[in-house]
């Protein structure tokens, strides 16, 4: 647990990628299994363990600090891990910190009713860095700073390995990986995982910039649509199938006809969308159905899912990564052509004569409801990762609106300490009084230097506390960027924002000039998607 905790420590402080992958390299290569493999699955959100964290913290917590000095700390700290281990009353127990395996197996074996009792031991027998070690790989999200790509990078670099090595075994195997290790560590042979449907590190493309524009030969490229739902991979063997997004997660769950009616031996890439009568649906209907761990009939009917495919990674057991993008656009279009599967098209490759009718016919996705295009070199292999010059996407480009900030609240991890997340509004009318509305949230698009200077002002201006959330004096008006607009019942202002971020601080614009929510409601047929 102590080597767990320094590495976690450490990593929160460690901005730089490459430190943090050395930090994580070193910790893999010098922890003994099953310990480095239960760190891996916390580091990449699959701690195998199911533990009522808040309610063992509730329970327990009555006994050891006083509840409002917990509940003031921890909205001044901003993390519930790092307040309690700050608070926890120091004692004399006795006993070694215990070890990340010797904490899964007690939890394992454990009732209900057995749960606090081993908290408040190990609590108790760990200083502060340990305790707020323990309590972020029992919450299953640590928070500093490391994707799950980046953690299985670290564990490819410790052992002279790809990362896509580890990719495509990643979901044949389970923690604590020991598995894995003796593989890399050549005390065993690879994993065999022949019969398991597995997920294939995905192709990214480049945003599209102006010199690429400019020096593309587009007789060289193939244009699609850019869809507006989410990255999928359909890996289909024996029977079994598994619907991975694009960070490798399965989200087959939230899927089931689609698990259903997809049997093949193949491994596709598209877009999942909702399609009602031919027609995408908006976004917020698809993301009804995301992350949900059982669906409903009457869900299934209503948001009903469909996977646009676009590439052909694997058929019949025959790898085509290493093929032309073209020669495998052939394939998968006489593989449609034969089985046809329900719930599924395929992507349009548009034709074009000139530059100037794709640009056109660009400047037009907005009114189409489409979210850009997606210009493919026809000579690429299919390449993990994000080469350089094969593939690029053509986004829309973005909406603007001036709102004023109405709330902030504390972030997590790096931003714990400081003010990042802000609700913003816009103007109505109410009995012929103005008075502003939400309309949105977001947390990026600003630099470090202006979270600076926006915490400054939500500390200087606050007008009243909601618990963790400030309220401030609408005085300060944020131009947020956005993608798409739409009708939302779940918000009192009535719509919703696609990706709104912080493109500017507009110090220099009074909060009566911020724009008004029917000026906004204008733009749903704009921005439809």
């Amino acid at each position: 647990m102590k080597a767990f905790s320094q590495l976690l420590d450490r990593l929160t402080y460690t901005p730089a990628r490459n430190a943090k992958l050395m930090l994580m390299r070193n910790y893999f290569r010098a922890t003994p299994d099953p310990d480095r493999g239960y760190a891996l699955a916390a580091l990449t959100d699959g701690v195998p363990i199911d533990f009522p964290l808040r309610r063992v913290l509730a329970e327990i917590g009555e006994s050891r600090f006083d509840p409002e000095l917990f509940r003031m700390s921890r909205d001044d700290v901003g993390d519930t891990a790092e307040t309690v281990a700050l608070i926890w009353p120091v004692t004399e127990a006795e006993g070694d910190a215990p070890r990340l395996s010797e904490i899964v197996a007690a939890l394992s074996r454990a009732g209900r009713g057995g749960h606090a009792a081993l908290l408040t031991q190990w609590l108790d027998r760990l200083d502060a860095t340990g305790r707020w070690a323990l309590l972020k790989f029992l919450s299953g999200a640590p928070r500093v700073g490391v994707s799950a790509r980046l953690a299985k990078q670290a564990v490819a670099n410790a052992f002279g390995r790809s990362v896509d090595d580890i990719e495509e075994l990643w979901h044949g195997i389970s923690p604590p990986y020991t598995e894995l290790f003796d593989w890399l560590e050549q005390r065993a042979e690879r994993p065999s995982l022949s019969a398991t449907p597995i997920f294939r590190p995905l192709m990214l493309a480049h945003a599209l910039e102006e010199a690429d524009w400019q020096a593309m030969a587009l007789d060289d490229f193939a244009a699609e649509w850019k869809w507006d739902g989410i990255r999928i991979q359909v890996a289909a063997k024996g029977g079994a199938t598994r619907l991975f997004s694009r960070t490798g997660d399965d989200i087959g769950q939230a899927f089931p006809e689609l698990v259903d009616h997809f049997k093949f031996d193949a491994v596709l890439d598209g877009e999942l969308l909702v399609v009602r009568n031919g027609e995408v649906a908006p976004f917020g209907d698809l993301q009804q159905r995301l992350n949900r761990k059982t669906v409903t009939r009457a869900m299934v009917t209503k948001y009903p899912a469909h996977v646009r495919f676009y590439d052909a990674l694997e058929i019949g057991g025959e790898d085509l990564r290493g093929l032309a993008f073209t020669a495998r656009r052939e394939r998968l279009e006489a593989w449609h052509r034969q089985y046809g599967p329900a719930y599924s098209d395929l992507s349009e490759v548009l034709s074009f004569a000139s530059k100037e009718e794709l640009k056109t016919r660009w400047e037009a996705t907005r009114e189409e409801g489409i979210e850009g295009l997606m210009l493919k070199r026809k000579s690429s292999p299919y390449l993990a990762g994000r080469p350089k010059g094969h593939w690029y996407k053509w986004k829309r480009a973005a909406l603007t609106a001036d709102c004023v900030l109405l709330y902030a609240q504390k972030g997590s991890g790096k931003r714990s300490s400081f003010y990042s997340d802000y609700t913003f509004g816009a103007w109505t009318e109410k009995e012929g009084k103005p008075f502003l509305v939400p309309v949105g949230k977001a947390y990026s698009g600003f630099t470090d230097e202006e979270l600076a200077a926006l915490d400054r002002f939500v500390r200087q201006n606050t007008i009243d506390r909601f618990g963790p959330v400030r309220s401030v004096t609408p005085k300060l008006v944020l131009e947020i960027a956005f993608d798409a607009i739409q009708q939302s019942s779940r918000h009192k202002s009535g719509i919703a924002m696609r990706f709104p971020r912080v493109s500017r601080i507009r110090w220099d614009k009074p909060a009566e000039e911020a724009d008004t929510l029917e000026t906004l409601k204008g733009l749903m047929g704009v921005a439809k998607s």
